[in-house]
């Protein structure tokens, strides 16, 4: 164990702080200013105005969000389905089983996204099933690109989960499917929900798939985002990217608040 003295712990936030604070903090201040600016042509800009997020509110922009918001939702929800499920059942399984299987559930996480968009690309874009142009292969692409994230989570969940909890309540007789809905899944509650908040935040964010196969109906608030930097309308590229943060920041505050009333009742 690290013991620190006053005068070191006083040099590493010294460090640390102002590293944050430009790796960070002024990124996140740039793009506020620009999305409040009305002319940039200083320092700072020369003149502010809340009408770029006046007009982000309303046509294109507004309906990227919504889309972003319902990709990062279905496709979260169907990776934590998948995850639990998973995780649920190879849990049982002997060691070098569970293994392989894990090993097949990661391999998402080590493709690079845009591979995982051209291989759903080539793979849907034929019969029997046919999946490219429509909505459903944005959200195939953020499930598969999430679900490995979820899977780990939720082993990890079950790994700290008490064994004799469950071997209590199966030498009282209780049954499988009783023991999973009544211990198993109210312990793993917390769990469950921070999986959800990672998948969905990596959703939110999801750029390099999304942007080879959606449709033109179904536009991502990154797509739109990157699509307004490309043609120089810097302005209205940082409000968009304000809102998409924050429209994160307040789905994810409300997860953490019920991942801590959910650990007050568990405890």
């Amino acid at each position: 164990m690290l013991v620190w003295s006053r005068r070191e712990r006083i040099a590493i936030w010294a460090v640390v702080v102002p590293l944050f604070l430009v790796v960070y903090g002024l990124p996140i201040a740039v793009i506020l200013l620009a999305s409040l600016a009305r002319s940039w042509s200083g320092v700072l800009p020369s003149a502010l105005t809340l009408g770029h997020y006046a007009a982000a509110l309303h046509g294109d922009s507004f309906r990227s969000l919504t889309t972003s918001l319902l990709t990062g939702l279905a496709g979260s929800a169907a990776a934590l389905v998948s995850g639990s499920w998973a995780a649920l059942a190879l849990r049982r399984l002997p060691r070098r089983g569970a293994r392989l299987l894990d090993a097949v559930f990661f391999v998402p996480s080590a493709v690079p996204s845009v591979s995982v968009g051209l291989g759903l690309l080539v793979a849907f874009s034929q019969k029997p099933l046919l999946l490219n142009g429509t909505p459903w292969i944005v959200l195939a692409a953020h499930f598969v690109l999430v679900s490995a994230f979820t899977y780990g989570n939720l082993r990890a969940g079950l790994a700290r989960i008490p064994v004799e909890c469950e071997a209590m309540a199966e030498s009282l007789g209780a049954r499988p499917f009783y023991r999973m809905r009544r211990i198993t899944l109210p312990l793993l509650t917390p769990y469950l929900i921070a999986a959800f908040s990672l998948s969905f935040a990596l959703s939110m964010g999801e750029l390099g798939a999304t942007i080879m196969i959606y449709p033109p109906g179904w536009v991502t608030l990154p797509v739109q985002i990157f699509a307004l930097s490309d043609r120089g309308a810097i302005f209205d590229a940082a409000t968009l990217t304000a809102l998409l943060g924050i429209a994160t920041l307040i789905v994810l505050t409300a997860l953490s608040r019920l991942a801590a009333r959910s650990m007050i009742r568990n405890g």
